[in-house]
């Protein structure tokens, strides 16, 4: 049976919150597990901040 939405909620909450999750069917763990690795994997990305100038761009908007 699949996860309703309202269970795929409560999980999302608790993943990110950084809670356990208290069940133990397999199917909601693996939910679980899926985004806590999804969470993992963002936090290792740089964050890129600010504005990119490329000044070889505006070539012609001088005129």
């Amino acid at each position: 049976m699949p996860l309703s939405s309202y269970r795929m909620h409560r999980i999302y909450m608790a993943a990110t919150m950084n809670y356990g999750l208290g069940s133990d069917d397999p199917e909601e763990s693996d939910y679980y597990k899926k985004i806590r690795k999804e969470i993992y994997d963002m936090k290792k990305e740089p964050i890129r901040k600010g504005i990119i100038l490329n000044w070889n761009t505006s070539k012609g908007m001088d005129k």
